[in-house]
């Protein structure tokens, strides 16, 4: 089966063999939401076209079946929930003094492997919890409870939040998760033990047309000061993403979601929309993702090394999948993320962050008001750009 006929039916049976899934139904009857307590809480896929209609969400199926991964499981899914930082020396991904390397690199189980447990359960909306015991690079123990309810959203609800009614033809679904940490400790989280933060990751399908589009608050894709001043966009996540495959703009950029160069780019929070998405021009998909922003928040660091600033990290990131120095990959995917502030918290303190998918079908006729209200670009701007 082609990637892209790959249907919300097939990917329902498929995870249905594996889990008892939540299946999120709102008031149209075309949309659905796939969620899942025993795969760590995430949002696996979603359609607007019902059982026969694309599935958005990228899932690894090999990951089911395979033995267990030592260093990160990935079965994908459209929206999972992670903590960060990954990197840095408030790492949960590394031991304490371990060199920050690929083989040193493990994902903790509570949102890697382990269930969550359901709270509460309707029609529309799932209530997920996990308490989870961390250890970071500092060696200090973190006490908390992740909290996560995913509510599918309402026609006229997706219409409010994207600032424009849905044309007539327009295909469409989305959701909301709504995400807390809570500290169970008995100490604060500081710069001396260390702190977490929500990182959301979203998984899609790549093809050889789909074009992400980031905005941000200008400025360019200025090299970092010598005053240490805040460049709009980092490029040299793993390595410099070559220029035949970013476009950069006054206020925003492109970058190819074709799933065949690896590369990771990231905006920090002053710079930051709170907004960010992609088209596909082969399968006629737009997608938007909303997201908290807050430009005066503290944001992790998340690269794997102690030496930069601890507050230097992003609050927004993109990721386009492709093969690695050996050959072998992953996906193909590609992902659009956002992150929260340090979560500087005392006990009993809690730290929320709210994140959203929105996704849209038909023709570029009817998408388009949609994506010059949200994007401020046409469709054959955004499919010409490369």
């Amino acid at each position: 089966m082609q990637v892209d006929d790959i249907t919300f039916g097939h990917d329902l049976h498929f995870l249905s063999q594996h889990d008892d899934v939540i299946v999120l139904r709102g008031d149209d009857p075309n949309a659905r939401v796939i969620a899942s307590a025993a795969y760590q809480a995430k949002v696996f896929t979603s359609t607007c076209s019902g059982d026969n209609g694309p599935s958005f969400g990228w899932i690894n199926y090999k990951a089911f079946t395979s033995e267990r991964d030592r260093h990160m499981n990935a079965y994908g899914g459209e929206n999972r929930f992670w903590l960060g930082p990954e990197g840095g020396k408030y790492s949960l991904f590394f031991k304490p003094g371990e060199k920050m390397v690929f083989d040193n690199w493990r994902t903790p189980p509570a949102f890697d492997t382990e269930a969550w447990t359901v709270v509460s359960r309707t029609r529309e909306a799932v209530h997920f919890i996990k308490e989870m015991e961390l250890s970071n690079y500092q060696g200090s123990r973190l006490e908390l409870l992740a909290s996560r309810r995913v509510n599918i959203l309402s026609r006229g609800e997706i219409s409010r939040r994207i600032g424009v009614a849905l044309p007539e033809g327009v295909g469409a679904v989305g959701y909301t998760t709504g995400n807390v940490i809570t500290n169970k400790g008995n100490y604060s989280w500081t710069e001396l033990t260390g702190m977490p933060c929500i990182w959301m990751l979203d998984m899609f399908r790549p093809s050889a047309g789909a074009v992400i589009v980031i905005p941000h608050k200008g400025g360019g894709a200025t090299a970092k000061g010598a005053a240490g001043g805040e460049r709009a966009v980092t490029t040299d996540y793993f390595g410099e993403i070559p220029p035949d495959r970013i476009r950069m703009v006054e206020n925003g950029l492109f970058f190819k979601a074709d799933g065949k160069s690896r590369g990771k780019l990231g905006i920090g929070p002053t710079k930051a929309m709170p907004w960010a998405g992609s088209y596909d021009t082969q399968n006629k998909v737009l997608t938007v993702t909303i997201f908290d922003v807050n430009a005066a928040g503290r944001y992790l660091n998340q690269e794997w090394n102690t030496l930069k600033p601890v507050f230097s990290g992003d609050a927004v990131n993109a990721y386009n999948d492709g093969a690695l120095a050996d050959g072998s990959q992953m996906g193909p995917f590609y992902e659009l993320e956002s992150v929260s502030p340090a979560a500087l918290l005392e006990p009993s303190g809690s730290l929320s962050h709210e994140h959203t998918v929105l996704h849209f079908t038909g023709t570029e006729a009817v998408l388009e008001p949609i994506v010059k209200k949200v994007f401020g670009v046409s469709l054959s701007y955004m499919g010409n750009i490369f």
